[in-house]
């Protein structure tokens, strides 16, 4: 399975820094993952929903680490390049 696009929405909050969206081979996209900035950096959440216990879980998600780790690093990249995009555009 190829990443084929990653799209970024920049928000201007303390903690959830921006939404992305991740397309595979052309033909599937998954839309709402968070790029959050933890304690110790920034890292991706995958798009979740909220349970009647108030806990919550979520509703896609990469089951082997190394392909995880992958969709991170595609992310966090494309965020980085929109911001220097926004720094230059301004």
């Amino acid at each position: 399975m190829e990443i084929t696009e990653v799209n970024i929405n920049i928000r201007d909050e303390e903690r959830l820094k921006a939404f992305a969206n991740i397309t595979f081979d052309d033909v599937f996209v998954v839309r709402g993952l968070k790029i959050i900035r933890g304690n110790t950096g920034l890292f991706v959440c995958m798009p979740s929903r909220k349970m009647n216990d108030g806990s919550y879980r979520d509703i896609a998600h990469p089951i082997r680490n190394e392909f995880r780790i992958t969709m991170e690093e595609k992310i966090l990249n494309a965020y980085k390049d929109e911001l220097n995009r926004n720094e230059t555009d301004n």
